[in-house]
């Protein structure tokens, strides 16, 4: 998935997490489209430097919530109606209110204000076509 996923082994999100959140969210960014064939396991966890068992993990994950399907002896893909994509609608707002909260607390930490945040994600949005 070279470049598609950075992992950060000194923050305290644990790993796998960073995989699962990395993996939908280059779903979510077109940068994973419908159909695309992931990296083997093996070949992922030799990218990332991590181990097999965590990316293996991640992929059952994916592919129990419906964003990743498998197919024996193929490899693993993108769902052609990823499950994350599916559900954009308003029943998912208290998990975006949680996102947004962690993310304002871990900047207010740093001594960032919301109008930084607001401004970097705008930001964010025009260089991602969003």
């Amino acid at each position: 998935m070279g470049g598609l996923l950075t992992l950060d082994t000194r923050h305290p999100t644990p790993v796998y997490v960073q995989l699962e959140h990395g993996i939908r969210a280059a779903i979510a960014n077109g940068r994973l489209a419908p159909g695309a064939q992931l990296p083997t396991v093996r070949q992922l966890a030799v990218e990332l430097a991590v181990n097999a068992n965590t990316v293996a993990r991640v992929y059952v994950a994916l592919e129990r919530a419906g964003v990743l399907e498998t197919r024996r002896g193929v490899g693993t893909f993108v769902a052609s109606q990823p499950a994350l994509v599916a559900q954009k609608s308003g029943h998912r707002d208290p998990e975006l209110a949680a996102i947004v909260r962690r993310c304002m607390n871990e900047a207010a930490a740093r001594g960032f204000t919301a109008d930084d945040v607001v401004r970097q994600i705008k930001q964010l949005a025009v260089k991602q076509g969003g």
